[in-house]
C-alpha cells in the first residue's frame, strides 16, 4: 500500500516501563492498553486511531525493548517492536526522565539509528523538577532535542504535537483552520484567607467561586476558563497552604494536595499575599515551592485598597526590597499591587502573567551565549581550587519553562557554589531572566558539538 493510501503511522518505543502504553492510550482517548508499573506488562504490538491537537495518525504501541538471548520469548517481542518501527513513518523513542539515562537506552538508541526513519526522543515522567537532569541527558543520544512530556497527566503533548508535525502529512482542512492556541494554565496560591477567590471572582467578572471571612472554604482546585485580551486562560482557584505541621484532618490534607498538583501542573502561579502581613514564612515557604518545581511566579499584593494613596509608594519600594532580600532565588520577581475587593490592577497582574510566561519560555542562541560566557569569565574567572583553575569551556540552554542551561567545564564538582550563584545572576541579568527560576547544571568535558563539526579523524 503507497504511503498516500494509507493512515501515518507512529511507533512507540523504548525499555521496558518508560511509559509508552501511557502515552498510547493518552494519545487514542481511551484505556485500550493495560498500565502497571510492573514492567514488560505489553507483549504484543496494539494499534490504535490517535488524535493529537487535531492530527489523525495510527500509534502502535509496542513491547519494551529488552536484550535477550535467541529463541525467547524477549527477544521475539524485541523483534514484533522492531517491525512495527520498520512499518512505521516515525518512532516516539521513550526514556523515563527522572531515571535518567541507562545504557539500555543507549543501546536502543543506536538501533533504532540503523533502520533510516525519523526518530523523535521523549522525556517522559518530565513533571517534576527531579527530572530535568535526566532531559538533559538525552542530548548525549545524538538524536536531537527531546520533548518533555507527562503522558500520565498530559503535559506537553503541544511539544509533541510541534515535533511530529514536522514528519505528519499536512490535510488541507488542517492548513485552512489552524488550531486554536491551548489555555495559559494559571494557578492562583497563597496561605488560607488572602483573598485568591475573591481576586479570581473579580478577574472573571462573575461569583464563579464561593467566597466568605471564614478560612479554608475553597477545597479543590477549581478551574476557570477565561479570555483576556484574546488570550484564553484557565485559571484554577486552590485551597490555602498551610504549614504542614497544621495540617491535620484528612480532607484538608487532600484539599493542600490538589493544590499542590495545581502548581506542578501550571505554567504561571499566583502567589497571593496579604499587604497587611507580608512575606510570612509561609508566603516564603510556597514561593520556594513553586520555585523547586519550575514554574514561572507572579506576586499578586492583595488588599492594596487598605494602602492609603500617600503611603502606596513608599510601601511598594519596601516590598520590594524585603522580596529582593529574602526570595533571592526568583529576583526580580514582579509584584503587581491589586485588590479583589475593588478590581484594582487587575489588567497590571494578568499583563505581567503574560509577560512572565514569555520569560519563562526564552531560549538563547548557543553562539551568544558562548561570547557572552566568555566575557563574564574573563571579567571574574572561575577560582583556582588545589592550585589548579577550573575552565569553563561551553555553555548551551537545551530546554526551556524555566530556562535551563548546561555548561562544560574541567572539574564541575569543584566549582564553588558562589560561582555558580555568579553565573545564575549574570544570566539572569544580562538576558533578561529576571522573576522566573533558571536552572544550570554541570558537566565534565570539552564543547560536546566540537568533534561532531570536525569530522572523522584522518
Amino acid at each position: 500500500m503507497s504511503r498516500e493510501h494509507r493512515p501515518f503511522r507512529v511507533a512507540i518505543v523504548g525499555r521496558p516501563n518508560v511509559g509508552k502504553s501511557t502515552l498510547f492510550n493518552r494519545l487514542v482517548g481511551r484505556r485500550l492498553a493495560l498500565v502497571d508499573d510492573l514492567p514488560g506488562l505489553t507483549r504484543d504490538r496494539r494499534e490504535g486511531d490517535a488524535d493529537l491537537g487535531g492530527r489523525h495518525f495510527t500509534a502502535i504501541d509496542t513491547a519494551g525493548l529488552d536484550e535477550a538471548a535467541a529463541d525467547t520469548l524477549a527477544a521475539r517481542m524485541t523483534a514484533a517492536t522492531e517491525a512495527a518501527v520498520r512499518a512505521a513513518d516515525v518512532s516516539l523513542f521513550l526514556i523515563d526522565a527522572r531515571a535518567g539515562l541507562t545504557p539500555l537506552d543507549r543501546h536502543f538508541a543506536g538501533l533504532l539509528r540503523r533502520f533510516d526513519k525519523p526518530i523523535i526522543v521523549v522525556a517522559n515522567k518530565s513533571e517534576s523538577a527531579a527530572a530535568d537532569a535526566g532531559i538533559v541527558d538525552a542530548y548525549a543520544l545524538g538524536l536531537g532535542e527531546p520533548v518533555a512530556i507527562s503522558a500520565e497527566h498530559g503535559e506537553g503533548m503541544a511539544d509533541l504535537l510541534d515535533a511530529l508535525s514536522a514528519h505528519l502529512p499536512a490535510a488541507e482542512s488542517e492548513r485552512a483552520e489552524p488550531q486554536p492556541e491551548p489555555p495559559l494554565r494559571v494557578a492562583v496560591v497563597g496561605r488560607p484567607n488572602v483573598g485568591k477567590s475573591t481576586l479570581v471572582n473579580r478577574i472573571v467578572g462573575d461569583e464563579r467561586l464561593l467566597t466568605g471571612p471564614e478560612a479554608g472554604i475553597t477545597r479543590d482546585a477549581i478551574a476557570v476558563d477565561w479570555t483576556w485580551r484574546d488570550r484564553h486562560f484557565r485559571l484554577v482557584d486552590t485551597a490555602g497552604l498551610r504549614r504542614k505541621a497544621r495540617v491535620a484532618a484528612k480532607l484538608e490534607k487532600l484539599a493542600v494536595g490538589d493544590a499542590l498538583r495545581a502548581i506542578r501542573f501550571a505554567e504561571v502561579v499566583i502567589l497571593v499575599v496579604d499587604v497587611g502581613q507580608p512575606f510570612e514564612r509561609q508566603d516564603l515557604q510556597i514561593a520556594d515551592l513553586i520555585e523547586q518545581e519550575g514554574r514561572a511566579i507572579v506576586i499578586a499584593l492583595d488588599k492594596w485598597d487598605l494602602i492609603s494613596d500617600a503611603d502606596r509608594r513608599v510601601r511598594l519600594a519596601e516590598l520590594a526590597e524585603m522580596a529582593g532580600r529574602l526570595l533571592p532565588q526568583i529576583a526580580g520577581v514582579r509584584l503587581v499591587p491589586v485588590s479583589g475587593l475593588t478590581g484594582e490592577g487587575l489588567d497590571a497582574l494578568l499583563t505581567a502573567v503574560a509577560e512572565t510566561h514569555a520569560t519563562w519560555n526564552r531560549r538563547v542562541p548557543t553562539a551568544r551565549l558562548n561570547r557572552w560566557l566568555k566575557g563574564v569569565v574573563e571579567r571574574h574567572p572561575p577560582p583556582a581550587v588545589a592550585g589548579r583553575r577550573i575552565k569553563l569551556r561551553y555553555l548551551t540552554q537545551p530546554k526551556a519553562r524555566p530556562p535551563s542551561f548546561v555548561a562544560f567545564c574541567s572539574r564541575p564538582d569543584k566549582l564553588p557554589d558562589a560561582y555558580r550563584r555568579y553565573i545564575v545572576n549574570a544570566l539572569r541579568s544580562d538576558f533578561n531572566l529576571a522573576g522566573v527560576p533558571i536552572r544550570l547544571m554541570l558537566r565534565r568535558g570539552e564543547n560536546p558539538y566540537a568533534r561532531r563539526r570536525a569530522g572523522p579523524r584522518t
